[in-house]
């Protein structure tokens, strides 16, 4: 994060500081040139190319996951996700505004997440 120049770095800082106390098992690296997120597998990269704010992928690592009939149930009352495929999805964060009025749903959406990795 100290080199990282971005004019979105808060926003990234924010929900870098989110995921991280989202459950004592994460932990974070970096994956394609951007800070994320794991406990077993990587499921979560910042998408610091989002012409919008800052993107979040959530994904199930390199592995093939079997998944559930009818898609991953993910707690996700506010409808944060973007799904992209049956096992990876996107949110979008336009600013720290919009950050923090979606941060509780959006700590629910992590939770229920990492179940699956």
């Amino acid at each position: 994060m100290a080199a990282l120049t971005h004019s979105a770095k808060s926003e990234v800082q924010a929900i870098r500081s989110l995921i991280l106390a989202a459950d004592p098992r994460i932990s974070e690296g970096i994956k394609w040139n951007a800070p994320s997120f794991r406990t077993t597998e990587y499921f979560a990269t910042t998408n610091l190319r989002e012409k919008k704010g800052v993107g979040v992928i959530l994904h199930l690592g390199a592995k093939v996951r079997q998944i559930p009939p009818g898609g991953m149930p993910i707690d996700d009352p506010q409808k944060l996700l973007k799904w992209l495929a049956q096992d990876r999805a996107t949110v979008v964060f336009k600013d720290m505004s919009d950050f923090n009025a979606m941060k509780a749903a959006f700590l629910g959406v992590i939770r229920s997440w990492i179940a699956y990795v």
